[in-house]
């Protein structure tokens, strides 16, 4: 099957979804995929600051393309760079070969520019719709919420990667439920392992995208609050300059850290925390799982569906700075508590969070859409309104 994978913002940064990517691409080449990939980057000052930037990295077996998304750069014109991705989609299609099914990740802009491209050249599409689709586009403007709703009515398969996400795209969007398939994250358990020794049980870890709406300053004021409370936090993000400012004995901050180092940097602590306000699904807390890593995180969307609490994590309300508090101190002071919530982790994420599974479900999505005639019949309203996101879209 020829597989045209489009990607937003595929940066060689700490990105779950970035990583997800690469991993999902790996498999379908050892499958005997043809796969080419066409994936956005930042790279300008601002989105090299936020993001890590520059083009997407070689992933074996797959051809790579990099589009530096202008538009987005130049005050948010997400719709300049779906031109740009559906022209080079359809440059591809016509130069290397039909591609059989085009596969989108995430709703807005690339899903939209997934099903252009599908829709010129006769193709079924798949698009997977991720954390910022359902939390973010659409509460934005008329035309973003006009172009998730187009997405989730017109893609051949819908992907999600969580029950309470794909409950949540329900109820903003008004998608029927019955759209959306289940399809999890995954992560590498051999890469992904608990180190043999030198783990300092008592040091917490923060690892992914620095951004509020991730907790990460919840995680700061949490960690002054609790004596001998120690940090190392790991990634870029919009708030990486606030969270440097909290530099101390106490609290290391790396900064950037590459996929290939992201093992070593979970080897370091025993306690992986990620107090985060909603996920589409954590890629990051299956790789603590996997890293044998006990877990503090959220009773929040995309989180509660492979986190349960006192069983093999300990989740707190979003944003509940005092009991953040109170739960790190916790898993200091009860070393027992923390080797079997972490133990629990482990032996689940081996269970059930394999890639081979999860590539096996795509594929399986991949031969429905095939079944599915392609859908052309949508269009968008011609008006741009008022949209936070044009002014700063690097939250989008």
């Amino acid at each position: 099957m020829r597989v045209l994978f489009i990607s937003r913002r595929f940066f060689p940064a700490i990105s779950g979804m970035s990583v997800y990517a690469a991993n999902l691409l790996r498999e379908l080449s050892r499958a005997g995929h043809d796969v080419t990939m066409i994936s956005q980057f930042r790279g300008d000052p601002a989105g090299r600051a936020v993001y890590g930037g520059g083009p997407p990295p070689p992933v074996p077996g797959v051809r790579v393309i990099g589009l530096e998304a202008r538009g987005e750069q130049a005050g948010g014109d997400f719709e300049r760079d779906i031109d740009e991705i559906v022209s080079v989609a359809c440059d591809e299609h016509q130069t290397h070969g039909s591609f059989d099914v085009v596969h989108a990740q995430y709703g807005y802009p690339t899903g939209l520019a997934g099903l252009e491209a599908a829709r010129r050249f006769g193709a079924p599409s798949v698009v997977s719709i991720q954390g910022g689709d359902g939390h973010w586009v659409g509460s934005c403007c008329e035309l973003h919420f006009a172009a998730m709703r187009v997405v989730c009515e017109h893609a051949g398969e819908l992907l999600i990667g969580s029950s309470s996400f794909r409950d949540e795209v329900v109820q903003r969007l008004g998608v029927p439920p019955e759209r959306f398939t289940l399809v999890p994250g995954a992560v590498d358990p051999v890469r992904f392992a608990p180190p043999a020794e030198g783990r300092d049980d008592g040091l917490l870890v923060y690892h992914g995208r620095v951004d509020r709406r991730k907790g990460v300053l919840d995680l700061l004021a949490a960690v002054e609050r609790v004596p001998g409370a120690r940090l190392v936090v790991s990634g870029v993000g919009p708030d990486l300059e606030a969270v440097r400012a909290h530099a101390s004995e106490r609290i290391h901050v790396l900064g950037y850290v590459g996929y290939d180092d992201a093992p070593s940097v979970l080897a370091r602590g025993g306690i992986f925390v990620s107090p985060t306000y909603a996920e589409g699904f954590s890629n990051t807390i299956l790789e603590a799982m996997a890293a044998g890593m006990a877990i503090i995180s959220c009773r929040s969307v995309g989180v509660v569906d492979c986190l349960r609490h006192e069983e093999n994590a300990l989740l707190i309300d979003p944003g509940d700075v005092d009991a953040l508090a109170a739960a790190i101190a916790r898993l200091l002071h009860e070393p027992e508590l923390r080797r079997r919530l972490a133990a629990a982790a482990l032996a689940e994420v081996r269970r059930t969070y394999s890639w081979s599974r999860v590539a096996g479900l795509i594929e399986d999505a991949y031969r429905r859409a095939l079944e599915t005639p392609a859908d052309g019949s949508w269009s968008l309203p011609a008006a741009r309104p008022p949209c936070r996101f044009r002014a700063e879209p690097h939250l989008l």
